[in-house]
């Protein structure tokens, strides 16, 4: 059973990613609650691999992870990525391109899984805007 001091840890942990990252899948916010050491050395590599590096910055990292995803065919993953690159500061039409070229190597159904995520963030802010 975890201590006070693991629950509380997990339950920064959990409130934390979700202010960086935008998301937290329930998956890793459960892995959290039962393992929180397991879950903070899993953060520390994607800080180190998925934020602004020397001269690469993390909105062009999250372009990449978003076609490795989509490729995959883990379309809610792509649709996470995606919509935190364009808040890092990708244009819309920068994460298009990025899965436009995903075409070559990995064909129509790469790229539409990253369009399907794009159409799910314009959809998204539409109804943000409606509710204005």
């Amino acid at each position: 059973m975890a201590s006070e001091e693991q629950d509380k840890r997990a339950r920064d942990y959990i409130e934390a990613a979700k202010k960086q990252r935008g998301y937290m899948p329930a998956s890793m916010a459960y892995a959290a609650t039962q393992d929180i050491d397991f879950i903070e050395a899993y953060d520390k590599l994607y800080s180190a691999t998925l934020n602004d590096g020397k001269v690469f910055p993390a909105k062009y990292k999250e372009l990449i992870v978003a076609g490795i995803l989509a490729f995959r065919g883990f379309d809610p993953a792509v649709y996470e990525h995606l919509k935190r690159a364009i808040r890092l500061g990708a244009t819309k039409q920068e994460a298009f391109e990025a899965m436009e070229a995903t075409l070559v190597p990995g064909g129509w159904p790469t790229v539409g899984a990253g369009i399907r995520a794009l159409m799910k963030i314009e959809e998204d802010e539409n109804k943000e805007r409606e509710k204005k």
